[in-house]
């Protein structure tokens, strides 16, 4: 018994050393994905801020469309560049959240609700009436570990931390 509890930790010891390599790697690589996709669509596309500016949180709405269309661009872009190569990714992971928030409550939240099972209608891939804040959820969660747990092993920043504060 002893000897099978002792593999069970060693196992566990082992996915934890393998976590620290390649599970921060895997959120990263996918949020990176999807920021620099979206980044790249507003690079090559029209800019609609000036439609919802006036659904943009303060203090957003108090900034011309053209800067926050600018800004939103460049954090998704250089932002996922950032994510890829692990270079900075509490900062970027934190820009990328306040980012995600201001989407959320400018895009993807339902115009109107008075009911919580109103709102949870909006949590939806889909937008019915009743929003879509499902995915900027699902990022947010991704992101939130990438800021209190870092990058990971395999990045730059650790490389950097390594290279500053050598063990």
């Amino acid at each position: 018994m002893k000897n099978a509890f002792n593999i069970g930790r060693h196992a566990i010891t082992a996915l934890d050393m393998i976590g620290l390599w390649i599970g921060l790697l895997s959120l990263r690589l996918l949020l990176a994905w999807e920021f620099g996709e979206a980044g790249f669509e507003k690079l090559h596309g029209s800019n609609w801020f000036a439609d919802i500016q006036g659904q943009f949180p303060w203090p957003f709405n108090l900034i011309p469309a053209d800067l926050n269309w600018a800004m939103a661009t460049g954090f998704e872009i250089v932002g996922a560049i950032a994510l890829v190569i692990g270079l900075g990714t509490r900062f970027f992971s934190a820009s990328l959240i306040a980012l995600t928030v201001v989407a959320m409550l400018s895009v993807h939240w339902p115009e109107s609700w008075s009911t919580f099972d109103e709102l949870l209608k909006g949590y939806a891939l889909t937008d019915k009436g009743h929003g879509n804040f499902k995915l900027p959820v699902i990022y947010l969660a991704m992101l939130l570990p990438l800021v209190f747990m870092g990058p990971g092993r395999l990045s730059l920043d650790a490389l950097v931390r390594r290279w500053i504060a050598p063990v």
